[in-house]
């Protein structure tokens, strides 16, 4: 067999790698795992990974048991997914869905050989608003829906997830299909654009900033990248008081990425679908949680469980919304904005 040559590892300048390419030891856990764990230790999360959130509430609501069949709706970097079969011991059936090829195929691979046959669990790349697809005539005792982005895709460059690096526009849970983010803003009117920004992430400043966005179109400049987007956000912001001008801005082009990922991949839409559908996939007395990391997700999760609870769907629903502990927050900053609500069918 031809020996592979050998590829050196990406080098960096300084005593740290500050790039998401040459962060080469925690883009590989397995072979270095304890740089992993110290990154964790410091609050970090490591590049290419996901910490799992609010697992033991999870575990918790969901009342995993031996010989029963769950989903999980939003495989992601598989945190949740490998506590749920570490409770099923070997004895039940755990599905999945995800419609990111790239990271899916990365989890299935960790949780293949950690021992998690087929015969246990089963991934399928669709998305979550087709529930009922993934095992006709087989209700689920328990559900699962984490619906936050995953750390893999927001840390990676090419993903186009975050304003802090450049990288292509792209903002797609599945970067094979459909239009990017710089595709969208292009067939957006001025008025839809604001309306947009408000709807979908309350951006107070979105008049602004979708007049800077379609003036920068009109006359022909790029909005290409991710820092042409927060370049475009700087220039239509700059009557921002000067003292509270940075964290002011900060926010602002968070909501201006979130508005636009949720429209680029139709989330609200899918949400809405996956909650209407939810109850039908229930076994009697099965358990369903979410976790929602914005307002307009948790308003529809809120009004969904409500009105099942009212219709007698439902025969209990959490109270109130949960929240993560202020350790897990320190230990996890990427936690802070999470809630967690929960529904059981009823009998």
């Amino acid at each position: 067999m031809e020996q592979q040559p050998h590829k050196r590892r990406t080098r960096y300048r300084g005593t740290h790698p500050r790039n998401f390419e040459e962060k080469y030891k925690e883009l590989n856990p397995a072979r270095y795992a304890d740089d992993v764990a110290h990154v964790i230790a410091s609050g970090k999360t490591p590049a290419g990974m996901h910490i799992p959130i609010m697992v033991d509430e999870i575990l918790g609501v969901l009342d995993i048991r031996p010989g029963e069949t769950g989903l999980d709706a939003t495989l992601g970097y598989g945190g949740h997914t490998q506590k749920m079969l570490e409770k099923l011991g070997g004895d039940g059936h755990l599905y999945a869905t995800d419609i990111d090829p790239i990271e899916s195929a990365k989890t299935l691979a960790r949780l293949r050989a950690l021992g998690y046959g087929a015969e246990i669990f089963t991934l399928q790349n669709r998305n979550f608003a087709d529930l009922d697809q993934v095992a006709p005539g087989k209700p689920f005792d328990f559900v699962l829906a984490d619906l936050g982005v995953s750390s893999m895709q927001i840390d990676n460059p090419a993903r186009g997830f975050s304003f802090k690096t450049d990288g292509p526009l792209d903002l797609r849970l599945n970067p094979t299909t459909g239009d990017t983010a710089a595709a969208r803003l292009k067939s957006l009117s001025e008025d839809e654009l604001a309306n947009m920004l408000a709807e979908n992430a309350d951006e107070p400043y979105a008049d602004e900033i979708a007049r800077a966005i379609a003036a920068t179109l009109r006359r022909g400049a790029d909005i290409e990248t991710t820092r042409q987007l927060v370049a475009c956000i700087e220039g239509a912001l700059t009557f921002l008081p000067a003292a509270q001008r940075p964290q002011l801005l900060k926010k602002s082009c968070q909501r201006t990425f979130q508005a636009l990922r949720i429209d680029v991949n139709s989330e609200f839409e899918v949400l809405y679908t996956f909650l209407e559908k939810l109850p039908q996939v229930l076994s009697p007395g099965g358990r369903a949680a979410i976790l929602t990391f914005h307002s307009g997700e948790d308003r529809l999760v809120k009004k969904a469980f409500k009105h099942g609870l009212q219709s007698g769907v439902y025969r209990e629903i959490s109270a109130d919304v949960i929240r993560p502990s202020a350790a897990e927050c320190y230990r996890n900053p990427r936690a802070h904005s999470t809630k967690l609500r929960w529904a059981i069918r009823a009998n």
